[in-house]
């Protein structure tokens, strides 16, 4: 075997070094090379752990469209995902496109939480925090842009509340027909039959046993997560292996992983409605909502309504969500199919074209 010319020596030592020092910081101080939420923003509203966020469009983007847009957040995330990083932020392309723009962070749910059911959020929650973003806004009309549970959120409240101000409506990866949803389908249909085996003794009823005992803490949300795409989940470390010189590589995974490892518990009270209602009963699939004696039906909403569906998306698939428009009254639909997954199609590298830009130019077009 011929030797290493002495000329590339150096630049191979030189390589090795930053390895090295890329790998350290990786393993051992990981907060410095994470570059989320980098877009300011001011602390409006603020009852307990739940916090309302406002970001104000630049001096070099004013706003350019009355209705404000609000971000209702799923539950189990943290809020990186909406500024991930600085060149790919959907916070901050929503304000480069001139929106006021508002962010709905549930915190992190302790044991104090547990109580907390779907209609704590619904019909608690969302009345008191849009009402503050419209004292904010001097503006009643808003547009609830909501990923995944925040989704469903966002189009429950508008069933519940006959709110005739929620103009749009714009929901990515929303859950609605719990029982077509792919491979996890099969599994809430399994489970749905075990539940109303076990229901008929009053005492093993979900809703018949503590909250504390159904609440799903922030690692085995993470841990789960990960499973439902286990390849896709490893493929980011190898990578980061055959890329450990490039800085910029190394900070792009230890943001990812910033969200991806600091998922957020359950509360409770909220599985035991997600087991009987969603899984079980696969009430939204009947026009139901998930909430006890509740007689709403998604047939009251009315918003012009934008869903986004992703094609890769084994979380909530392209049929789960789109159930969701046998019920609606609204006459202004439309659905954009996107590319990516579950996270991907609110913040993944497609996103920014394939998806950020519809998105903006329909609400544009709908928030004079």
């Amino acid at each position: 075997m011929s030797a290493v010319p002495k000329s590339r020596r150096p630049a191979r030592s030189a390589r090795a070094a930053r390895r090295l020092v890329n790998l350290r910081d990786r393993l051992f101080d990981a907060r410095q090379l994470v570059q989320s939420e980098r877009t300011p923003y001011t602390l409006i509203h603020e009852d307990g752990i739940v916090r309302l966020r406002a970001y104000a469009p630049a001096a070099t983007a004013p706003v350019q469209h009355a209705v404000p847009v609000v971000l209702v957040a799923p539950l189990a995330v943290n809020m990186t995902i909406y500024d991930l990083f600085p060149q790919r932020s959907l916070i901050a392309d929503l304000l480069a496109r001139g929106f006021r723009v508002y962010l709905i962070d549930w915190g992190r749910p302790g044991p104090a939480q547990d109580h907390w059911r779907l209609s704590t959020y619904i019909t608690e929650w969302l009345p008191a925090l849009l009402a503050r973003v419209r004292a904010d806004a001097g503006q009643q009309a808003l547009s609830l842009h909501g990923w995944s549970f925040g989704g469903l959120f966002a189009y429950a409240y508008a069933a519940w509340s006959g709110d005739r101000d929620i103009r749009n409506l714009v929901l990515l990866g929303a859950p609605c027909d719990y029982h077509d949803n792919g491979v996890l389908g099969q599994q809430y249909r399994r489970l749905s039959r075990v539940v109303r085996r076990l229901g008929r003794l009053p005492g093993l009823r979900p809703h018949a046993t503590p909250p504390r005992w159904w609440r799903a803490p922030g690692w085995f949300n993470s841990a789960l997560y990960k499973l439902t795409a286990p390849v896709a989940s490893l493929r980011p470390y190898l990578d980061l292996l055959a890329e450990l010189d490039d800085r910029d590589k190394v900070a792009a995974h230890a943001t990812n992983a910033a969200f991806l490892d600091d998922m957020v518990a359950y509360p409770g009270g909220v599985i035991q409605d997600v087991v009987q209602f969603l899984w079980t009963d696969n009430c939204l699939a009947e026009g139901c909502l998930p909430i006890a004696g509740c007689e709403a039906r998604l047939e009251a909403i009315d918003a012009n309504l934008l869903l986004v569906a992703g094609r890769g998306d084994p979380i909530v698939t392209p049929a789960c969500a789109k159930a969701l428009l046998r019920f609606p009254a609204s006459r202004d639909v439309r659905v954009l199919d996107a590319p990516g997954g579950h996270m991907a199609i609110v913040s993944g590298s497609q996103a920014p074209m394939a998806i950020w830009p519809e998105v903006g130019d329909w609400l544009a077009a709908r928030s004079a």
